[in-house]
């Protein structure tokens, strides 16, 4: 139950709100009452709480304060989001359909403040009424419609875009539970659900004149049309009825706000009375919760068919909806969908949403009565893609069977498609016949599976990846062939982050003085960061650069000694692995070393090692098991470590249970090194690498995804770099990889692994962590005990530099210097000339 946020002590600040503020029926309201300056805001805050929530000052709580604070932001919002709606179709311009199946939104209160560049001037109206901004922003939930960087960087691109005014609309769904809360029990992950609409959105804006009509299952009969020519009906489907909300982004200080909608499931009206009108209402309301299940979760647990068959649907599920949507805009102000490329352009944010290609396609040839040639004209006109993995086993194939059952006519328009792929391919093949098998959309080896990244590749004008390497090693290792045939699509937008919320928003210390030296600018012209350059050898500069560092160590140092229980030293050298669980991020490598740490200090050959403080946080699936057993080995080995007198003043351990980007906020400003380990060719960019280099911190890496642009951004001697490089793994792998071999060289990695395999550290349960360990020896691959050593060596050049304080500052401000290229706004900059072909519209105040 949430506490009672107005105490009676309190009561009187409330009523003099009020009272002083005058709240006027909303009839009365005038543009002066949605002034930008405090007092105005204080009108609409007390207008919020009396005439939308019902409120006195006897019972009003710390989460209707939130809410009548983000009322008065969005109220602000309202004007400029009509305005650039509106502009947007009186100049009939260009939009880009943003279609993403997660969205890590964090926090939006502060967010829209900022941007609104009404921040200090709400804080000064709260505060006159003896109310903290800080208190008030923390009522707010993350919405966790995401799972992690995919999601988070859907969110960052929505605030480029509407920042730098680009037409753009991000569409996704309605999870009414997010991604799950995260508690550690007995040191192990319990998954908690998150209603993150408990209490309802006050953002969102209901759209229930915007709903569309989605088909599941049936059958296809095909007919003869008026013209003689060959149609297709799908016909006896269960039906699902797609209803809209709306979020507004808005721009940095500038006139422009964007939308976010996202797609809920509501049973049709027609499903739900036939059960009634038969007397079945048990039925009834099965059925109806049935349906409007594919919006309940995120990500249902795919080990089972119920799993992969609703997953399914929700794909198809926010796409169909997406593009009836945008064909619907479309068609209000142009005759045909013939200008559609010339209009629109839709985004597939990595594999989830390849299905609009071939619902694209139906719509078109079904619905709007399009030949083949000129509907498949339109799609590969329409269409780009990104794709954001290089493990094979995370680009989605769906079983046919399933796809006939589910999407029937789908599977139809899939099988031509690759009719028509393979008649190219041979046609390019050169007499190899095993072409045509491997560019197949359908692979016939064993169950037969669509590949939907190559229906994405076949259906879109541009492929792109997230980094230098990943691209590269898309069109080397992934999709040679098409490549080959198709020579041009494949290109590479290396991720970004937003410095609005991974800097100003989440550092003020920093972000304070970083505009005091060299302006604000930098804000929205994150290359003028450059400007640190010219201080970095300062003695003064650096000793503020270390003050504001300390003040966000203290900070995260009090959030973990509430939800961790573990008083840590800040004057430590704050390690951080934040990121979710996975075998190819290697958050076990780190464990390896923190274990090897702990026995050279216990047994006194590391004396006057530098204090480090080594924190965690992560979820893992719910299905990955093995994912879930390192974070109960790290919770584990951190019950030991801290509990040690030997140990625990050079050496702590800490997982951070239920990471969020809310709390990645906290930890990222006070992280002085950034652990970013993934086996070298695994990771196809990474944002936090960004995100914390942003932040002065340091990074401890292999050469993977971002990273290497971060090494060639900072400089080698700015950056850790170990480890076997993405070409080695392969060889590595190709030769005959051993892991024995390196156990047997290396008296520190055996007395690790016998150190956790023995039951060191899960003494009540000794053979917990065998299969852990095990599976290291047997196959390792991951490449952990081959990149060991380097690990290892290079952490200790990392102890050395940390006690050079005067360095290692210097070395972080060229890090946050040399940061500009890893904006968002230039990454969407890429994006919008490269591959949208649209421009900014608006200018910032």
């Amino acid at each position: 139950m949430q506490k009672r946020f107005y105490l009676r002590t309190k009561a009187d600040m409330v009523s003099r709100m009020l009272r002083s503020s005058r709240p006027k029926p909303l009839h009365t309201l005038t543009k002066y009452d949605l002034g930008m300056d405090a007092e105005s805001i204080k009108v609409s805050i007390a207008n919020h709480v009396e005439y939308t929530l019902g409120k006195d000052e006897y019972s009003l709580t710390a989460r209707d304060v939130m809410w009548s604070v983000a009322r008065a932001s969005r109220d602000r919002m309202m004007d400029r989001w009509t305005k650039t709606q509106q502009g947007y179709y009186d100049d009939d311009v260009k939009r880009v359909y943003y279609l993403s199946m997660e969205y890590l939104l964090g926090r939006l209160l502060r967010d829209g403040l900022l941007n609104l560049g009404i921040l200090e001037e709400t804080r000064a109206a709260l505060k006159d009424i003896g109310v903290e901004l800080d208190e008030i922003v923390e009522q707010e939930p993350d919405p966790g419609l995401g799972n992690g960087g995919l999601g988070r960087l859907a969110a960052c691109f929505l605030d480029s875009m509407a920042t730098l005014g680009l037409p753009a609309v991000g569409y996704g769904i309605r999870y009414d539970y997010g991604i799950f809360r995260q508690t550690i029990v007995d040191g192990a992950q319990v998954e908690q659900p998150d209603n993150w609409l408990a209490f309802g959105s006050p953002w969102e804006i209901s759209r229930p004149d915007h709903l569309h009509k989605i088909k599941f299952n049936g059958r296809v009969q095909s007919r003869l049309d008026a013209t003689g020519e060959l149609a297709f009906d799908w016909v006896d489907t269960d039906d699902v009825i797609a209803m809209a909300h709306d979020i507004p982004v808005p721009g940095y200080r500038n006139e422009c706000v964007n939308t976010l909608r996202l797609w809920g499931a509501k049973a049709s009206r027609e499903f739900e009375l036939s059960n009634f009108n038969r007397g079945d209402y048990v039925e009834a309301v099965r059925l109806k919760n049935a349906s409007e299940d594919i919006s309940r979760v995120l990500y249902p647990n795919d080990q089972v068919m119920q799993g992969k068959e609703l997953r399914l649907k929700q794909e198809y599920f926010f796409v169909s909806a997406t593009l009836q949507d945008a064909v619907r805009r479309h068609l209000k102000v142009h005759k045909d969908l013939d200008s559609l490329p010339d209009r629109a352009v839709f985004q597939l944010n990595d594999t989830h949403p390849a299905i609009a290609i071939a619902e694209m396609m139906r719509l078109l040839l079904d619905e709007h009565h399009i030949g083949w040639e000129r509907a498949w004209g339109i799609v590969q006109k329409s269409f780009a893609y990104t794709n954001h993995t290089l493990l094979p086993e995370a680009l989605e194939r769906w079983p046919v069977w399933l796809m006939e059952r589910v999407l029937p006519r789908h599977m139809q328009i899939i099988t031509e498609i690759n009719r028509r792929l393979l008649v190219e391919v041979r046609a390019h093949s050169g007499g190899d016949a095993t072409m045509a098998p491997r560019m197949s959309l359908i692979d016939d080896h064993g169950e037969k599976q669509v590949r939907m990244a190559f229906l994405a590749i076949a259906g879109s004008f541009s492929v792109n990846g997230v980094s230098a390497l990943h691209s590269q090693l898309l069109k080397e290792r992934m999709f040679p062939d098409f490549d080959r045939m198709m020579p041009g699509k494949f290109r590479n937008k290396t991720n970004g982050v937003t410095p609005r919320r991974w800097l100003l928003q989440c550092n003020p210390p920093l972000a304070s003085l970083i505009s005091e030296v060299i302006g604000d600018t930098w804000v929205t012209a994150l290359d003028e960061l450059s400007g640190l350059e010219k201080v970095a050898d300062d003695a003064e500069f650096q000793k503020r650069w270390r003050a504001a560092k300390a003040t966000n160590k203290e900070r995260l140092g009090k959030i973990i000694a509430r939800d961790v229980g573990v008083v840590v030293d800040t004057r430590s050298l704050f390690d951080v692995q934040v990121k979710r669980f996975h075998e190819y991020k290697r958050q076990l490598l780190n464990l390896l070393h923190v274990v090897n740490l702990y026995r050279r200090i216990k047994s006194k050959v590391d004396r006057g090692r530098t204090p480090r403080t080594v924190i965690f946080g992560g979820k893992a699936a719910p299905g990955y098991e093995r994912a879930k057993q390192i974070i109960h080995l790290a919770n584990d080995i951190a019950k030991v470590v801290n509990a040690d007198p030997d140990t625990r003043d050079a050496l702590r351990v800490v997982f951070i249970p239920n990471y969020s980007v809310s709390l990645a906020e906290r930890i990222i400003p006070a992280a002085d090194l950034s652990e970013q380990i993934s086996t070298a060719g695994m990771e196809a960019s990474g944002t936090g690498n960004m995100k914390f280099a942003m932040n002065g911190a340091l990074t401890i890496g292999t050469l993977d995804g971002a990273n290497i642009e971060i090494l060639d951004a900072v400089g080698a001697e700015n950056i850790f770099v170990f480890g076997l490089t993405a070409e080695e793994v392969q060889a590595k792998k190709e030769s005959g990889y051993d892991p024995h071999a390196c156990v047997e060289g290396d008296a520190d990695l055996k007395g690790v692994l016998d150190a956790i395999s023995s039951g060191m550290f899960s003494p009540e349960e000794p053979n917990r962590y065998l299969s852990v360990v095990s599976s290291l020896l047997e196959r390792d691959e991951f490449m952990l005990l081959q990149d060991f050593a380097a690990y290892r060596d290079t952490q200790t050049k990392v102890d050395a530099l940390f006690r050079d304080q005067a360095q290692w500052t210097r070395r972080a401000i060229l890090n946050v210097a040399r940061m500009g290229r890893f904006s968002s706004d230039a990454t969407i900059t890429d994006y919008a000339t490269d591959i949208w072909g649209i421009s900014p519209r608006v200018s910032r105040r």
